[in-house]
């Protein structure tokens, strides 16, 4: 789906990786069959010797490569087809070279992917021949989500539909009144038989074509009974929880929804069961914005599949300052915008993620700049402290990487490598500043000086009043302050109080922060910052240029922010491109990891520096900047 947000794990945490089952199963190897069990009985389960790299690479019966399946979703067959893996995704095309008679991009109707070993996939079809009689025929299919229930012995594929007829949305000529369609088929490529109406109608929001965002469904479970909960929504109105009931027939809701995440934070919900606990998985961040695409998964809790959903730092995804634990997001590699996660666990108990991401260096379709391409993932999930990261924190990967186990009686030779923390090394005190004094140090200098009101050092801290300017693309009205930035690699630190209320709208873009800066149109930034009805933390980078039809501006999220933020920026260096990446604290103990963006533009000579801007009428106040060489 296509969402652009306006706004553009910590390096002190304990990763403990649990060994206890690999050395339960290492043990049992050494020392064979147990007395009065057949070798059969006993048999370990035999290592997977084959290997995959990102992205995967499904084929048609010509054997053309399919390179795209956004929001994919996955799921084992069960009865006849246990031995079969399916994978779905939103309508597109399959390729560079899947177009129409006119030349411009062909659409699948969902299309289908089946895999015997989760790494060689094979396109078997649309899911659907046509859309449903209830939606309009320039709608669009989007995020297809497919159960089994063991009761009815039926596959029930749930999909959003973009767009619904005056009949069902009660308002001719929206294009913008999605709603939840379900189709039921006795295998899991069909052919499907679609409901004659919505599971999920169209909900207002208000008069006219104002209507919520009825998409992304996702039903919990891949084996379900008479029962289960579905989850659904986007960006506009946040995600939400109803129960529903299947039938031979279809699937039906009951009750009314529950709100599980605060508005404008999250889309692509994936709830799965580990342990005692439900997990929400959602997305965050800009999709689908070609090379500066910014999207990534975050994760909260809960005893209960309609939450409340806490994230690991006891922060409710419902909250204005949202919660969510990162588990996906970008590592400075090829790989950006990684999102619309499906995880799953392997035959052999490990569990894995299906996902999208785009390819920085190539982001669009070859017949259409700005259509972004997005093709197939997959990576190993580790239970980390009782939370799902994606190799440990080490994000998507390029390398080659072992196999799942996708047939009974094998097992994966993926073993967990925590990612390495960034650590602060040797200060910089001559860069660092407690502005302990009244007035600031002669090496900060303006870029657009504000009214001497406007500012001011005293008590240790540094006060700016936020300035309606902007430092966006052409825009660039917004005071910088700024110093030197230490050459190479570092680190920077400094604690913000924005005080805009901590709930309520409307102070869009609204924000301060730290900007890591080589001109008004080449800046990494890091703040606290306002999205409507919700508050984040922003890493947003402005490229100086861009070819034709190329973005240059992307922003991504990272942790929830404070009354007080703490917030980090490193640079690292690997191959000679600079990395910058977010951490941030609401206690200045505690840091969450965010995304981290590649910026070849941003190198020395550049500087450091703090802006408040996007809305007047406000104060943030800075405290103790920090500066450290990159241990």
């Amino acid at each position: 789906m296509v969402r652009i947000m306006p706004l553009s794990p910590r390096p002190h945490v304990r990763l403990r990786v649990l060994v206890a089952p690999v050395a339960a199963l290492l043990l049992a190897a050494a020392l064979g069959p147990v007395v009065g069990q057949s070798a059969g009985e006993a048999a370990t389960p035999a290592p997977v010797r084959a290997t995959y790299t990102n992205p995967l690479r499904p084929t048609t019966s010509s054997g053309a490569t399919v390179q795209n399946c956004a929001d994919p979703s996955v799921l084992r067959g069960r009865g006849a087809e246990a031995g079969s893996w399916y994978m779905y995704c939103t309508s597109d095309p399959l390729n560079d070279a899947d177009t129409s008679g006119s030349g411009g991009p062909r659409f699948h109707r969902l299309p289908t992917l089946r895999s015997r070993d989760l790494v060689h996939w094979r396109y078997v079809g649309s899911a659907l021949t046509g859309r449903p009689s209830w939606a309009t025929s320039t709608a669009k299919l989007w995020a297809p989500d497919v159960v089994y229930s063991s009761t009815f012995d039926r596959y029930y594929m749930t999909f959003a539909v973009t767009d619904t007829t005056a009949a069902v949305s009660g308002e001719p000529r929206c294009a913008v009144d999605p709603a939840i369609g379900v189709a039921v088929a006795t295998t899991p490529t069909g052919p499907w038989r679609t409901l004659p109406g919505p599971l999920v109608p169209p909900r207002r929001t208000g008069s006219g074509c104002a209507f919520a965002s009825t998409i992304d469904p996702d039903v919990l479970g891949g084996s379900v009974g008479r029962s289960s909960t579905i989850y659904f929504g986007g960006f506009r109105d946040g995600l939400l929880a109803q129960p529903v009931a299947l039938s031979r027939d279809g699937m039906r809701t009951s009750g009314s929804p529950t709100r599980v995440t605060a508005p404008r934070r999250y889309e692509g919900a994936n709830v799965v069961k580990h342990g005692t606990w439900y997990y929400l998985t959602a997305s965050s961040g800009q999709c689908c914005n070609g090379n500066l695409s910014g999207y990534g998964v975050f994760s909260g809790r809960s005893h209960s599949p309609t939450g409340p959903f806490l994230d690991r730092e006891g922060v409710s995804m419902l909250g204005s300052r949202t919660g969510g634990t990162p588990m996906l997001v970008m590592n400075g590699n090829k790989w950006i915008g990684p999102g619309h996660s499906s995880l799953f666990p392997d035959r052999g108990g490990q569990w894995w993620v299906a996902y999208h991401a785009v390819d920085r260096g190539d982001p669009f379709f070859a017949t259409e700049t700005g259509f972004t391409r997005r093709p197939p993932m997959l990576d190993p999930v580790d239970w980390v402290g009782g939370w799902p990261v994606v190799r440990s924190g080490r994000g998507p990967s390029t390398a080659r990487m072992p196999a799942p186990a996708a047939r009974t009686g094998q097992r994966t030779t993926y073993r967990p490598s925590p990612a390495p923390l960034d650590q602060p090394g040797s200060p910089i005190e001559e860069l660092s500043d407690g502005f302990d004094g009244a007035s600031l140090d002669p090496r900060w200098t303006w870029v657009r000086e504000p009214a001497a009101s406007a500012y001011a050092v005293g008590g240790g801290r540094l006060r700016i009043d936020t300035d309606p300017g902007q430092l966006y693309l052409d825009e660039n009205t917004a005071p910088v302050l700024t110093e030197p930035a230490p050459t190479g690699d570092f680190v920077a630190q400094v604690a913000v109080r924005l005080d805009v209320p901590s709930s309520g709208c409307c102070f869009d873009a609204t924000q301060a922060g730290l900007v890591v800066y080589g001109s008004d149109d080449s800046y990494v930034k890091l703040t606290h910052a306002t999205l409507g009805e919700v508050r984040v933390t922003s890493l947003a980078e402005e490229l100086p240029s861009a070819p034709t039809g190329y973005p240059r501006y992307g922003s991504t999220t990272a942790g929830p922010p404070g009354d007080t933020t703490w917030l980090r920026i490193v640079r690292r260096t690997v191959g000679g491109l600079p990395l910058y990446r977010a951490y941030s604290s609401r206690d200045g103990t505690t840091w969450v990891r965010g995304g981290t963006w590649s910026d070849p533009a941003l190198t020395d000579p550049v500087r450091l520096g703090f802006v408040a801007m996007g809305g007047a009428g406000h104060t943030a106040t800075f405290d103790d900047l920090e500066v450290w060489r990159l241990r």
